[in-house]
């Protein structure tokens, strides 16, 4: 399962899909989507959505290969997130779910 999502806060994200382990009522909780792989930066949140859009049509294997363009041994983006500025940037993030 990869999770597409957008938000300004990417650190906070993590943290809350982390919580919702589990919860089968909310998607990133039944999937276990916590897992950071990739993500992208945005200065207007407008094009963050408008990208977001664009991610959500991909087939799987398109969106792997967007991936491994950066991160070719698909190893989990801990700690990076902490060093990224969170405003005014809007950030589209990639989470696996195992």
């Amino acid at each position: 399962m990869l999770y597409v999502g957008v938000t300004n806060d990417l650190q906070s994200r993590i943290e809350q899909h982390k919580a919702n382990r589990g919860n089968r009522e909310i998607f990133a909780g039944r999937y276990y989507c916590y897992k950071l792989l990739f993500f992208e930066r945005y200065t207007y949140v407008q094009h963050a959505i408008e990208r977001e859009k664009e991610l959500k049509l991909m087939k799987r294997d398109d969106k792997l290969q967007l991936i491994k363009a950066e991160n070719p041994n698909l190893m989990f983006l801990a700690g990076v997130t902490g060093s990224c500025p969170q405003d005014p940037f809007r950030m589209t993030n990639w989470e696996q779910v195992f």
